[in-house]
This record gives structure tokens, C-alpha cells and sequence, in this order.
């Protein structure tokens, strides 16, 4: 008999993704479950990546990053939100967010720490901090408004707070976070001299608000962790190429885990990213207006065919209330069957839950937006003839 693996990768069920997704494959569904664009990213950037592949550049970047693009990073932070950020010691390429995540949480925490995190939230989070035998502490975010929860955020710190998971614009709820959540999170820091963990990498996706990074805010510099994505902002996720923008102290131990998980990323990548970042701000704001578009689309189809959409202020997706339509189905089963008769497939939002913090709410589906228009529209379509035919 072998001896036992890992038993915190080994109990990991089969994400709801991959459940989902080949569900989908199996009734040939539209699947907007999964969050990536069906198109590609900006043709230019494409060409100089192809380029950078043929002038004999191919071998170790440096392990923090290729210098264009860690400068870009720096002009970018500068641009877009103001803060003055050292290329040279500050700034870190990791291969995606995901990675970065996984090195800043490395370079953060210890056995026994304590890090508190807002539910619902993205999925990876709470598997490398459980890996790293540090603990989370979860805060409940309520639907329909998703507003922070100011007294048990406060009750989530302690003595043994290392650091705060800060995510907007938020996934899968599409929150953008106000300034005043964002001046009580702060306020929480400093009391606990804790640290945070932005992750920022829908920051170019937000509608009808404005995306103020918590680095911004006083006494906050030293102490955050920014996160960005060019899978994100240029719809080119499948290059896995992410940044980590920190003070010098930090970046410099998030540099040291980040050696250790991967070393380096694709030279011609970065220096096509590095490119993609020096675009001027009428392709971020049509990026922004694009999208912005498609959720309409999205969610005003789903109003009509009777769910219950809630507000979206940014990232991919947008959350909606099947209580109209389920029948006394909770959101993994309508999920399923919405799947294998109405053809199109969403994310039941309890995947967004730990199963060790209560019963999440089983009334909320996740869609994804990021899709074409005319597939957009045929989704709709399809959901308005199923509930149709069931009247």
C-alpha cells in the first residue's frame, strides 16, 4: 500500500469548470461559465509577439521580469492610477495573476496566520493559503448590493492577521469596491498592521464607476500588493503573463517565491504585453465600453426571460437570481438543467463558497459576458424559447 499524498491537493473535488464545461461539450451548450473571451486579443500585439520570436531573444528572461516591460508596469501604475513605482525594484513579471497570487502569499504568510477574505470569492485563493498552513478568516458579502459588511470585517481581524485578499472589481459578484469601503479596509490595516493582497486584474474591465487601486490611499504604499493581468486587459488570456507591482521590501521576497514556482515567462510574451501597455487610453477605454456593451446585452436578455440580474460594475461576469425560474431547484441542479435543455451554460455561484464557512446561498447562478455579441444574443435567445416552451 502506498503512503497517503498531499491531502490538501488530494481531497480537491473536480472544479465546477471542468463539470461544467464538458457538460456543456456533451449538449453542445454555449458555455458562459468559463471567464475568456472568444476572440482574440489586438492583432498588433499578436505580430510583435510573433516578431519577438524570430530575433534570437528566446532563452531565461531575468528573473523579475524583462526590463520594457517592468518599466511599462511602472508607467502604467503611474498613468492609470497615479502611483510612482520603481521599475527596477518594484516590480515583478509572474507567468499570470495566479502565479502572482501564489508568490505573494508565499512571500506573506506563515503556519499559523490568519488572512481574511470576502466571500463570494475566486476559487484558487483559499487553496494556497490552506497549503501554506496559514488560516482564512471569511466575511459574507450579501446579495443584491454586495456592500461591505463593516462590523464583521472588523470582527475578522485579530492579533494573528497577516493580510486582507482585496479583489476589484470582484469576482464573480462584479462589485467595484467604493471609496468609503475602501478608507474602512484601510483603516483596518493600519489598526492590525496587517497587509493586502490586491487583486486588480479586472481594473481596465469597470462600468459606470471608477477603479481606485487601495495602494492609492494614505499609508497604504508600504503595505499592498497590486496584482495585474494582460490575459485580462488585452483578452489574451491564454499567455499567462501577470505583475506584481510592491514595495521594494516586498517585492523583493515575492521575487525570491516567485524563483522558486517558475524563475521566468516568455520573453517575446512580456515584450508584446510591454507593447500592449503603452497603448494609448482610447483602446482601454473601448475595452471598457465593449464590454460594458456585452453585459447589457447579457443582462438585459436574462431580465426578460425572468431572472433576477444584479448590479455589475465591472469584470467579465455578472451574477443573477434564478428564484423565478428554478422550480425549488438549487443553483448546482438548475445550473445542469438549464445546461442540458436550454443549451446554455452558466456557474452555480455556491462553487464561490467554502463549504466550511455555512451554507451558501443556493439561488444564484454566474455568467460570463466576455463573449462575442452574436453569441450573446443567440444565449438569450435560447433561454427565452426554453422558459417559453415550459409555460
Amino acid at each position: 500500500m502506498t503512503r497517503a499524498l498531499n491531502r490538501h491537493l488530494a481531497s480537491q473535488p473536480v472544479t465546477i469548470f471542468t463539470v461544467m464545461s464538458e457538460l456543456a461539450r456533451q449538449h453542445d451548450a454555449i458555455n458562459l461559465g468559463q471567464g475568456f473571451p472568444d476572440t482574440e486579443g489586438p492583432q498588433d500585439m499578436v505580430q510583435v509577439a510573433a516578431n519577438a520570436l524570430l530575433d534570437g531573444r528566446n532563452q531565461y528572461a531575468p528573473l523579475t521580469g524583462l526590463p520594457e516591460l517592468r518599466q511599462a508596469v511602472a508607467d502604467a501604475s503611474l498613468r492609470f492610477q497615479g502611483i510612482a513605482v520603481s521599475a527596477d525594484s518594484e516590480v515583478v513579471v509572474t507567468s499570470g495573476a495566479t502565479e502572482a497570487l501564489a508568490a505573494s502569499f508565499m512571500a506573506l504568510l506563515e503556519p499559523g496566520d490568519e488572512v481574511v477574505l470576502m466571500e463570494p470569492l475566486y476559487d484558487t485563493y483559499l487553496p494556497i493559503i490552506r497549503q501554506l498552513g496559514a488560516v482564512p478568516q471569511l466575511v459574507r458579502l450579501e446579495a443584491p448590493d454586495w456592500a461591505l459588511p463593516r462590523q464583521a470585517l472588523e470582527a475578522a481581524f485579530g492579533p494573528r492577521t497577516k493580510a486582507i485578499v482585496l479583489n476589484t472589481p470582484m469576482n464573480p459578484t462584479g462589485k467595484v469596491f467604493t471609496a468609503e469601503e475602501l478608507d474602512f479596509i484601510a483603516s483596518l490595516l493600519r489598526r492590525h498592521d496587517a497587509y493586502a493582497i490586491c487583486d486588480e486584474v479586472y481594473e481596465h474591465l469597470v462600468f459606470g464607476q471608477t477603479h481606485v487601486s487601495l495602494m492609492t490611499l494614505p499609508d497604504m504604499r508600504e503595505r499592498c500588493i497590486r496584482i495585474g493581468s494582460a490575459g485580462k486587459s488585452f483578452s489574451l488570456t491564454g499567455w499567462k503573463v501577470g505583475y506584481v507591482t510592491a514595495c521594494a521590501a516586498l517585492a523583493s521576497v515575492i521575487a525570491k517565491a516567485h524563483q522558486n514556482l517558475v524563475f521566468a515567462t516568455a520573453p517575446n510574451l512580456q515584450r508584446a504585453v510591454a507593447f500592449g501597455l503603452a497603448k494609448d487610453q482610447a483602446y482601454f477605454g473601448a475595452l471598457a465600453t465593449d464590454m460594458a456593451r456585452k453585459k447589457d446585452i447579457l443582462s438585459n436578455g436574462l431580465t426578460r426571460a425572468g431572472f433576477g440580474v444584479l448590479p455589475c460594475n465591472g469584470s467579465y461576469f455578472v451574477m443573477a437570481d434564478i428564484s423565478a425560474l428554478a422550480n425549488g431547484l438549487d443553483d448546482v441542479a438548475f445550473a445542469r438543467q438549464l445546461t442540458e435543455q436550454a443549451r446554455v451554460t452558466p456557474i452555480p455561484a455556491s462553487a464561490f463558497y467554502d463549504s466550511q464557512s455555512g451554507t451558501p446561498p443556493k439561488n444564484l447562478v454566474r455568467f460570463a459576458f466576455c463573449k462575442r455579441e452574436e453569441v450573446l444574443i443567440e444565449a438569450v435567445s435560447r433561454i427565452e424559447r426554453w422558459k417559453n416552451d415550459r409555460e
